[in-house]
């Protein structure tokens, strides 16, 4: 069975964003970048199908492509995949932040061209948070879906996903070839090994354009402003409940 894993190079999530003075987006200019965590999360699993770990069977993945659409420097975050344990890369160059629907276009022309078995992602990116891609990719593929996997058992020409609901959890069964995101409850990535590291380096990427796809990846959307949000205020103290409540009736909350 063969996995794609699309990952994403954004701002490391220990870094605190700052907005562009002019309000037309995020400055990443001299700030650290890496992969977007629910994407490591994708690739832990991969790695685990193929390996054998937890209740995965060792084989039931054979080979875990990682693709990455974005600037050249998004190679290290393919690199950093590969370490952990991924058989190739592919890179798809891109100077612009494309919209979640041109991406998932671009994925459909990678699926079409690697015909993978499964697509496994995060359920969304840290950055634009728009939790779309992996919904847009099986809609365009008309392959079945599930989301938000806190569990995957493949077994049968089946992936069987848990997923937590409002409710509690839900258990879903997609026949494969299917598309997957994961979330948080997964799996806890692994950190990669200098001897894997050092490996990934002789390991393939393979640089592509995105008009070698002859995909249309024209926007869609129209950003006004993008603006920090609001800075919380100081608490107070309160001396006893009494008081408390006397507050709260101020505030108007009771």
């Amino acid at each position: 069975m063969k996995v794609l894993v699309p990952v994403k190079r954004v701002i490391d999530y220990n870094v605190k964003a700052r907005v562009k003075s002019d309000q037309t987006g995020v400055d990443l200019a001299n700030v650290k970048m890496s992969m977007n965590p629910f994407d490591e999360i994708a690739v832990e699993e991969a790695v685990r199908l193929r390996d054998g770990k937890d209740h995965h069977a060792a084989g039931t993945a054979t080979e875990i492509v990682v693709v990455s659409i974005g600037v050249t420097q998004a190679q290290e975050t393919i690199r950093t995949a590969l370490a952990m344990g991924a058989d190739r890369g592919i890179l798809i160059q891109s100077d612009t932040d494309l919209e979640p629907l041109a991406v998932a276009r671009l994925l459909k022309a990678v699926v079409d061209e690697e015909k993978p078995d499964l697509v496994l992602l995060g359920k969304q990116s840290i950055d634009g948070d728009n939790n779309a891609v992996g919904q847009m990719l099986a809609a365009l593929l008309d392959w079945p879906q599930a989301t938000f996997a806190g569990k995957l058992v493949i077994a049968d020409g089946t992936a069987t996903v848990t997923r937590e609901v409002d409710g509690g959890l839900q258990t879903l069964a997609a026949a494969l070839p299917a598309v997957v995101t994961v979330d948080l409850r997964l799996n806890t990535p692994r950190y990669a090994s200098l001897p894997n590291i050092m490996k990934a380096k002789k390991k393939e990427i393979a640089v592509k354009a995105v008009a070698d796809y002859g995909v249309d990846v024209a926007d869609r959307l129209k950003v006004l402003k993008v603006t920090e949000p609001p800075k919380r205020s100081a608490g107070i103290k309160v001396a006893d409940a009494a008081e408390l409540v006397s507050k709260l009736k101020t505030a108007g909350v009771l």
